[in-house]
């Protein structure tokens, strides 16, 4: 049950004693005659900076008399013996106190503002009696883990005595150690003897790995004669480190050199007596930090340990030491600190975990100093070895692990105490954590844990393609719904960031199932393609300056070899033997008429050697040239055709009417064979009054010729002349169709031998 309560107290008491900023040492402990130096902490607020700094001593009935300020006050009792030094820039005063007297005990506080009201904490000061001889008695004072060396006196006649060391234990002794080889288990490995030879008057006893246990009274004797002396172990006054929750903190360990080669350790106070370990050289690390870690070797046994990503309950009293098993043990040196979390804090909330999907991507937004805009930024990731290591995968200045090209990127945008990291193509083993550091202000850094779960990218894009010189590559990304109102973007990625490239909206994408004419598809277009353009390029989505989702494609381009175009032709099919070229005609349908002119053509045509527009040079094959003149010589010759089957279709259809009339004649002569010519010679006896004067009239045909046998009406006066006999309407039809024949042979003669184009 006591256990319990003890638990419970340590679990509220770091939240009750830091509801104020200002922080400092509890306990402060000092010996008379020596001097302290008492430092208390800030937040470094532009109001706090300029606030007033006071130490003060509180009374019997709890009223603090300032003793000091940083307005230049200082009490009758501190003149010339203290001053309190104000630090802004690292959010810091500091009091320094000499001369010490054992009525300087007592309890005091720093603050700011009003010292009856203003923010301050509790510190105890305790002097107690220094060094020196009391009496009989020689006081000797040790800090915890040090090494102490008693002189005992004793007079000549006893130097060839045995000597010997006991402590007092009440009323009893117990011995510790002789000059016979005796050591109590207790100094087992820690003490001896030191006897200078029979010349001195005084031997030595020496303690190592000091104890708080060691202290108490020694007796020193040599044969009857005895001395005293009194150990007192300073318990270690505890450094401070003042960190905010979310930020980072340092412990610098410093444990002498004769600890170089002996395991080191960091240990945080739980319940006052035992000490965890948080982390050691031999690799071991507490689970409550893992991934924040980092412990670093350095000269002369030092070492240091640093811890990100602060949580509140990592306040509290921690011990660094060493130790060949890693963890402490009494005897053995350490040094002691005291952590103060400061929530209220200039350091922006933040998730300390990001997720993503294989093939995916994350991008993680780092938080640095505002007043530190120029100051190189950086990603690392944490590595779970001996000691931990973070090694860095991505600088501002451009510099990119090698494993990481294409896939990661780092932003400093969106500015003003942030920058961002990007991480795509995600695999399995992406998974860890990652800490987001600058070179100048350790106190800012963070770090975040990725997570790989279970899921599909939410931006589709083409695999690696490969590109040719000189032709037009178009890359397509496609958005889901849920970023509609996000700003899309290409860019081409370098190792100093991703440069954004003009791209082009395609409309609702059809690659998602679930989803509305609210999907886009936003396309790169390469034309023409540069070599220059090889790698890779990313699609994505951001929010003004707060990016988000992206894609990687890889891009590859090569340049065709040259006769490329040749060479195909020259592997092509071989063309046919030459094929007999058929004649174009023209003429009747009995008559078949050569055109030379038509058949060197065609042979030409058929060669590849004159294009059918006309010029002297060969048409490659598939060419617009060669197409362009195959569709004009087909005009050339079907337009010609059409006229002329046209012109004959009138042609037969005139014939044919006159044909009818004639039969017709022909069918009244005989049917009234009593009627002669004559009759019908003078029309005036009938009333024809309407042919008088008529002649006999020539027509042209169409054609040109002159046709005799077209007469409409026959004279009504008989002339003198012999009549002509009449031809057949067979033979004006034949002669009619010759005629036809020679005026469209003349026709498409013109055609062929004018202008070819359409």
């Amino acid at each position: 049950m006591t256990r319990f309560f003890y638990a419970c107290l340590l679990a509220i008491f770091p939240v009750v004693s830091m509801k104020s900023p200002i922080f400092g040492p509890q306990d402060v402990s000092s010996v008379e005659g020596s001097s302290v130096s008492i430092r208390c902490y800030y937040p470094a607020s532009s109001v706090n900076r300029h606030s007033r700094k006071y130490w003060c001593r509180i009374g019997a009935k709890g009223r603090c008399t300032t003793l000091i300020s940083s307005e230049g006050y200082i009490s009758k009792d501190y003149k010339g013996r203290a001053n309190l030094t104000n630090f802004p820039e690292n959010g810091t005063f500091v009091m320094d106190i000499s001369h010490l007297t054992r009525s300087d005990s007592g309890l005091y506080k720093c603050g700011l503002g009003i010292s009856s009201r203003g923010l301050s904490f509790d510190v105890s000061l305790e002097v107690s009696q220094g060094p020196g001889q009391i009496g009989d008695v020689h006081v000797y004072t040790a800090d915890l883990g040090s090494t102490v060396t008693i002189n005992c006196p004793f007079k000549s006649e006893n130097a060839q005595k045995p000597k010997s060391v006991y402590k007092k234990l009440g009323q009893a002794r117990v011995l510790v150690i002789d000059s016979n080889g005796y050591l109590n288990n207790n100094f087992s490995n820690r003490a001896h003897l030191s006897i200078q030879g029979t010349n001195q008057l005084v031997f030595s006893f020496v303690i190592n790995r000091i104890q708080l246990r060691d202290a108490g009274i020694y007796i020193c004797q040599a044969g009857d004669e005895e001395s005293s002396a009194d150990l007192q172990v300073l318990k270690p006054e505890p450094e401070l480190i003042y960190g905010d929750l979310r930020g980072s903190v340092t412990f610098d360990c410093a444990l002498g050199q004769e600890m170089a080669n002996v395991a080191k350790f960091l240990c945080q106070l739980k319940n006052g007596k035992t000490c965890s370990v948080v982390i050691n050289t031999l690799g071991k690390k507490a689970q409550d930090f893992e991934g924040r870690i980092l412990l670093t070797p350095k000269e002369n046994s030092h070492f240091s340990v640093h811890i990100t990503g602060l949580r509140k309950e990592d306040a509290g009293h921690y011990l660094c030491g060493a130790h060949p098993d890693g963890e402490p043990k009494e005897g053995w040196p350490v040094q002691a600190w005291q952590l103060f979390i400061n929530e209220d804090t200039m350091i922006p909330p933040r998730s300390s975990v990001v997720r993503g999907v294989v093939g995916g991507s994350v991008a993680v937004t780092c938080p640095y100093n505002p007043k530190e805009t120029n100051s190189l930024k950086y990603w690392c990731r944490w590595e779970e070895n001996e000691n931990g290591r973070c090694p860095q995968l991505v600088e501002s200045n451009g510099l990119v692990n090698e494993q990481y090209e294409g896939r990661l990127a780092l932003y400093e945008e969106p500015g003003n105490g942030t920058f961002t990291v990007i991480l795509n193509q995600l695999t399995s083993r992406d998974a860890g954590f990652y800490w987001c550091l600058t070179n100048e202000d350790s106190r800012w850094r963070s770090t975040v844990e990725l997570k790989i779960v279970e899921g599909e990218p939410n931006l589709k894009l083409p695999e690696n393609v490969t590109a040719w010189v000189g032709e037009t590559l178009k890359l397509p990304c496609h958005f889901p719904c849920k970023f509609y109102a996000y700003q899309k973007y290409w860019c081409k990625w370098s190792n100093t960031g991703c440069r954004a490239l003009p791209s082009q909206d395609e409309g609702p994408s059809q690659a998602f199932v679930n989803c509305d004419k609210k999907s886009q598809i936003i396309s790169l277009n390469l034309n023409p393609v540069r070599k220059e353009d090889e790698g890779w390029y990313w699609c994505g989505v951001k929010d003004g300056l707060h990016y988000g989702e992206t894609g990687a494609v890889y891009v590859a381009v090569e340049q065709k070899a040259k006769g490329s175009g040749d060479a195909r032709l020259a592997n092509a099919a071989p063309a046919p033997a030459e094929e007999a070229i058929e004649p174009r005609a023209r003429g009747t349908e009995n008559e078949v008429i050569l055109d030379p002119s038509l058949i060197a053509e065609d042979r030409a045509v058929k060669d590849g050697e004159v294009p059918a527009g006309g010029s002297g040079v060969p048409a490659a094959p598939g060419s617009s040239v060669g197409q362009g003149g195959g569709s004009k010589a087909v005009v050339s010759t079907l337009v010609p055709l059409a006229l002329v089957m046209l012109v004959g279709a009138v042609t037969i259809g005139v014939l044919r009417a006159r044909h009818r009339k004639n039969i017709d004649r022909i069918s009244i002569r005989s049917y009234r064979t009593d009627i002669s010519m004559s009759d019908f010679e003078n029309s005036r006896d009938f009333g024809a009054h309407d042919n008088a004067g008529a002649t006999l009239d020539t027509q042209e045909t169409s054609l040109g010729g002159k046709d005799r046998f077209t007469t409409t009406m026959e004279n009504t006066v008989e002339d003198k002349e012999p009549k002509r006999a009449k031809r057949s309407s067979k033979e004006e039809a034949d002669k009619a169709f010759t005629t036809f024949l020679l005026q469209a042979n003349s026709i498409i003669a013109a055609t062929q031998n004018g202008p070819r184009e359409a």
